[in-house]
């Protein structure tokens, strides 16, 4: 007898627009609706998968957010103390040096109790990559003023907005690691439409390829919203990112392997 729906129609290879990567494990994300952390987690499981690195893979995550990424990737990933991922990505590359090693760090972790390691890190010319996702607050300790909160930008320790005459200037971070000479690729990309999207898996994978070169340190920023600290619905913090964080931390490419062969 015929089929009464279409659903094995749906559901034949040439129709089929996206599965999941079985590197992304099968659990419920944590993370708040409309949050970055998904998408890039997303993301990372597909490069590894397509680029055959799964055996291969060790990810480092510190305390933040991106704490309880070894539940939703299936590699193996070492926890850090906080803000201390590059110094242990450093000695697992070191140790294990066929090895892919990445850190996957918040702004939080890393532009604050993390500067040094990262630094240091970046500044060494390590061979790893350091994913840094940038939502300018503290979004899993209550929303609190964070190195890389923009001007005026308010949070529950900066209520009226950061006054940098009192607070100080936010700390670009990704601006900082590009002009050191142990960086060989270093850019700042979004996961908040389709087409960024796009462009952030083709800007990790071309760190994830550039790690078996050896030439030093890839940085990779995503600037993120974070919906609940930032105290908006998904639609508006993606709106408020682009009309606010944008113009401070602009996307694209801040330093290239091109670049460098041209100086």
């Amino acid at each position: 007898m015929k089929e009464a729906t279409g659903i094995k129609e749906i559901i034949k290879p040439e129709n089929l627009a996206y599965a999941r990567t079985e590197v992304m494990l099968n659990n419920t994300l944590s993370y708040c609706p409309g949050c970055g952390h998904g998408t890039t987690h997303r993301i990372l499981a597909e490069l590894i998968d397509e680029l055959g690195l799964q055996s291969k893979t060790i990810g480092v995550s510190p305390v933040g957010c991106s704490v309880l990424m070894y539940h939703y990737l299936d590699v193996d990933i070492q926890q850090a103390a906080h803000g201390r991922a590059p110094a242990v990505a450093t000695a697992i590359k070191r140790l294990l040096p066929d090895r892919f090693v990445f850190t996957y760090q918040g702004d939080g972790d890393l532009a604050a109790i993390g500067t040094s390691e990262t630094i240091h890190a970046c500044n060494r010319g390590e061979n790893i990559l350091i994913v840094f996702i940038n939502n300018g607050i503290y979004g899993m300790t209550g929303g609190q003023m964070a190195p890389t909160t923009i001007p005026g930008m308010k949070s529950s320790t900066s209520p009226q907005g950061r006054d940098v005459h009192s607070m100080g200037n936010p700390l670009k971070m990704t601006d900082i690691v590009a002009t050191l000479a142990g960086t060989y690729y270093v850019t700042r990309q979004s996961v908040h439409t389709p087409a960024n999207v796009r462009k952030t898996k083709k800007a990790l994978r071309k760190a994830i390829e550039y790690q078996k070169l050896n030439k030093g340190t890839c940085f990779v920023e995503i600037v993120s919203n974070c919906p609940s600290g930032w105290k908006m619905t998904p639609v508006d913090s993606n709106k408020w990112m682009e009309e606010n964080m944008f113009p401070y931390y602009p996307l694209g490419d801040l330093k290239t392997p091109s670049e460098q062969a041209e100086k």
